[in-house]
């Protein structure tokens, strides 16, 4: 199976298609492993909370593991970005 990446940078660029909660939940699968760019908690946390919202069930219990990992100031910057990101799109 094909696989692309996609920059956080081109995502405002592609519309409706990138809002959606299996979207979101691979892109903090992307960011939490590392694929193709550098592990970055805080963007996987921000991604998994903007998938779980949209009612990803795994996101919920991904975002749990990885904050019991992060200090409060990541969680807290995780959630800020999140609410930013709602805010632009």
């Amino acid at each position: 199976m094909a696989r692309f990446e996609v920059p956080e940078v081109d995502l405002a660029t592609m519309g409706q298609q990138v809002n959606t909660a299996d979207f979101f939940f691979e892109l903090g699968i992307t960011y939490s492993v590392g694929r193709g760019v550098t592990t970055d908690r805080v963007a996987a946390h921000k991604w998994f909370n903007l998938a779980a919202a949209r009612g990803n069930i795994d996101a919920v219990r991904y975002r749990q593991e990885l904050s019991s990992e992060m200090s409060k100031t990541e969680v807290v910057e995780a959630q800020r970005q999140a609410r930013e990101y709602l805010s632009l799109h």
